[in-house]
């Protein structure tokens, strides 16, 4: 009977699958990229991003308008002691004027670059958080991946567990195995268990996290996340990094910042110009004194001085600062973009060939170890603990398998968001 029963046993474990799930990579990519989608529509942050992007837009169609002009009425040359008299005097009259503020030329179409620069800058930082969102999704999904990978293959190794440890009370009962083999079998199981607890809650906080990136409900159910399999691509370095400057919303940030810190160089060297003022009045009199009280007009145009230079000097080295900011940070920015795209291929690849491993060779010699201390501990030839051992080096295998395919997803999703582009 027992013997019987360890045939069963043998057969159960070397039928484990590597694969738990049949569904295909383009539903696991459809419903990935639809979370994605609603993450980018949904999420809070988002939108508070596209409303700052659209307050710059319309901030820039304000820059370089010209002042409202001004409208005056005045009395001149009123005599006191006949205030609303204005027959007294013939110099007395009622004067209505028009004044507007034109700055020096070049000044509104400046103004207006900059503003327009700086609405630029704000949209690529939007278009940045879009960006960083889908990674933190995209991880986050791969994270949950090896959880539900961990929970099916713990499922399995406890049900084996329960086996194996049935089996090893059997030999116990009638002498042919020893306690110490059922104790280790009951104590690998409990620690089984141990991290089935861990990894719910793992997976309950992860879906948790997913949810909210997509402005959902926390305790929204995530589905199980199907099987993967690795994403190849064989782009060079030097390559992604010629992407990267094309796509990269920083970099294109970055660089509309520093050609706004010209502007406003250019802008606070025009400020040593003085602006103009034009004003036209029209002076009605009434006839006095014998005149007859001819109507009059006065035109005038007046500048300001530019006489503050400190002012002046300060509004250039605030320009030159900004534009040395931006030059370092863009230069920051590239060298990380550098070290991320060489270490993130490194990665890459070291993870495509630690899966092969897994798939080719570690895997399938752990499944055959394990068949051979079964068939040997059948026979009276091994002891329990081989075969616990090797069921246990089996089940490290299987997680490390699965962690390898989730971190080489989730590396590429980091190089993306380095590129700015999908890469598939």
């Amino acid at each position: 009977m027992i013997r019987i029963f360890h045939q069963l046993l043998l057969a159960a474990v070397c039928c484990l699958p590597l694969v738990a799930q049949a569904q295909s990579v383009a539903d696991d990519q459809l419903s990935l990229d639809r979370l994605v989608a609603e993450a980018k529509a949904l999420n809070p942050e988002l939108k508070a991003g596209e409303a700052r992007w659209q307050t710059f837009i319309s901030r820039a169609r304000q820059a370089g308008t010209l002042d409202d002009p001004m409208l005056m009425f005045k009395i001149q040359n009123a005599l006191l002691r006949f205030p609303l008299n204005f027959e007294h005097d013939v110099m007395t009259a009622k004067v209505i004027g028009i004044s507007q503020m034109l700055p020096f030329f070049g000044k509104r179409d400046l103004a207006r670059r900059s503003a327009d620069l700086e609405a630029e800058v704000s949209r690529w930082s939007y278009e940045e958080r879009k960006i960083e969102l889908e990674r933190m999704l995209r991880e986050s999904w791969y994270q949950l991946y090896v959880i539900d990978r961990s929970l099916e293959i713990i499922e399995r190794n406890i049900v084996l567990l329960n086996d194996l440890a049935t089996a090893a009370e059997a030999l116990y009962g009638v002498g042919g195995g020893l306690q110490q083999g059922v104790l280790r079998a009951q104590l690998e199981r409990s620690k089984m268990e141990g991290q089935r607890i861990s990894l719910r809650q793992q997976r309950q906080s992860l879906a948790a996290r997913i949810n909210t990136l997509a402005f959902r409900p926390p305790t929204l159910a995530v589905p199980l996340i199907p099987m993967l399999e690795i994403t190849v691509i064989s782009r060079k370095a030097e390559e992604l990094e010629k992407l990267a400057e094309e796509h990269r919303p920083l970099l294109r940030g970055l660089q509309l910042a520093m050609e706004k810190a010209q502007v406003g160089r250019s802008l606070a060297e025009k400020e040593k110009y003085p602006d103009t003022t034009v004003s036209l009045e029209y002076m009605q009199r009434e006839p006095a004194m014998g005149e007859p009280g001819y109507d009059m007009y006065s035109a005038a145009v007046s500048f300001n001085l530019p006489v503050q230079q400190q002012r002046r000097q300060a509004m250039l080295a605030e320009a030159e600062s900004e534009k040395l900011m931006a030059v370092q940070e863009i230069e920051v920015v590239r060298n990380e973009i550098r070290f991320g795209i060489a270490d993130g291929l490194a990665r890459l690849e070291r993870n495509r060939r630690l899966i092969e491993l897994y798939q080719d060779g570690i895997i399938p010699q752990a499944e055959i170890n394990l068949e051979a201390s079964m068939a040997s501990y059948r026979v009276g030839q091994n002891e329990f603990m081989n075969v616990l051992e090797s069921q246990m080096a089996l089940f490290s295998n299987q997680q490390e398998y699965y962690e390898a395919i989730a971190e080489h997803e989730m590396v590429l999703v980091q190089l993306e968001a380095l590129v700015g582009l999908r890469l598939q």
